[in-house]
């Protein structure tokens, strides 16, 4: 809940009286709510300091953004926080760090993906929204999450775990690093590729779970939405974390590992839905490595899963004591 004093502050900032406010389990990093006020519906937002160190920096983005596509795209739904009566997209009280959003009407999200058409609706939004900023020069954008996709450093975080780690999960878990170390080789593709001259650096989202796109009764994507991960980046983050997420049958806590495979029309669903709107902009360079964008993810993924393991569970944490394995 938020402390009486904090929220008398947010009212008097956003011009509430007594307004009716819901909480809303929506992420795992911010804390959320629905607030009601004079038949208005706004989302109320206190970002997660400990994930997110500077969130000045993350509204100074969204400020940035919302400028650009104002002047460049004014049809476009991009979904900037709500200034305050002084101007400001965020609300600092008691230390904590508050924003307000407008609530999309007729919105829904999807938390798993039910089918090849949502598949590709929420890939055509993630590249609309890339293609969109394509004129923005993305190395203006503050790192909100330093090294967020550098597959380079975390694998050498996978071998200093492997050196000071627990050592009895390290030998528990032989097979799974052998795995590790036998793909080693995506790392040195994924190095040559961010070297390359005809890999470019665009705005990218960073976090393209289809929970991230807002869509309407029919299922047609109205937007993007969860935009603190946008930074400068590879389209190798956003169709790779798409690839990770979208075409296995089950989460990533099925424990049942027979029924992980992949879903091979909801990888072309993918492709379409994304070129769909980003084919013009990509080299073909790029393209040419579409496909290694979702081994990319995944072998980060796995990475730092097992590196979390090795490590006694220090950053996800764990529910039981293989989890993370």
């Amino acid at each position: 809940m938020i402390h009486t004093a904090a929220w008398k502050i947010i009212c008097d900032a956003y011009g509430w009286d007594s307004p009716e406010i819901i909480s809303v389990r929506s992420g795992l990093i911010n804390n959320t709510w629905k607030v009601i006020t004079e038949g208005k519906v706004y989302l109320l937002q206190k970002i997660n300091t400990q994930v997110f160190k500077h969130p000045e920096q993350i509204d100074a983005n969204l400020q940035m953004l919302d400028a650009y596509l104002q002047a460049h795209a004014p049809g476009y739904l991009f979904t900037a926080p709500v200034a305050s009566s002084e101007g400001k997209g965020l609300v600092i009280t008691g230390g904590e760090h508050y924003r307000v959003f407008q609530w999309v009407n007729g919105s829904h999200t999807i938390d798993v993906v039910e089918n090849v058409a949502q598949a590709r609706e929420a890939a055509y939004q993630f590249g609309q929204f890339t293609a969109l900023l394509e004129g923005f020069d993305a190395r203006k954008l503050h790192i909100t999450i330093p090294d967020f996709h550098n597959l380079s450093l975390r694998y050498r975080q996978f071998d200093l775990a492997l050196q000071n780690g627990n050592s009895g999960r390290i030998s528990g878990a032989a097979d799974a690093i052998a795995g590790i170390r036998a793909r080693k080789d995506i790392v040195k593709r994924f190095e040559q590729f961010i070297q390359h001259r005809d890999a470019s650096i665009r705005v990218t989202h960073h976090d393209t779970k289809i929970s991230n796109v807002l869509f309407d009764a029919q299922d047609k994507g109205i937007c993007v939405i969860d935009l603190d991960t946008i930074m400068p980046g590879y389209f190798l983050s956003d169709v790779g974390d798409m690839i990770r997420t979208y075409v296995c049958p089950v989460s990533e806590e099925e424990q049942d590992l027979e029924k992980i495979h992949i879903r091979k029309d909801f990888l072309v669903a993918i492709e379409k839905g994304y070129l769909g709107a980003m084919s013009g902009a990509l080299s073909s360079y790029e393209k040419d490595h579409f496909y290694f964008a979702g081994e990319l993810l995944i072998y980060m993924q796995a990475i730092r899963f097992l590196t979390d393991y090795l490590n006694n569970d220090a950053y996800y944490g764990a529910k039981y004591p293989a989890h993370n394995l």
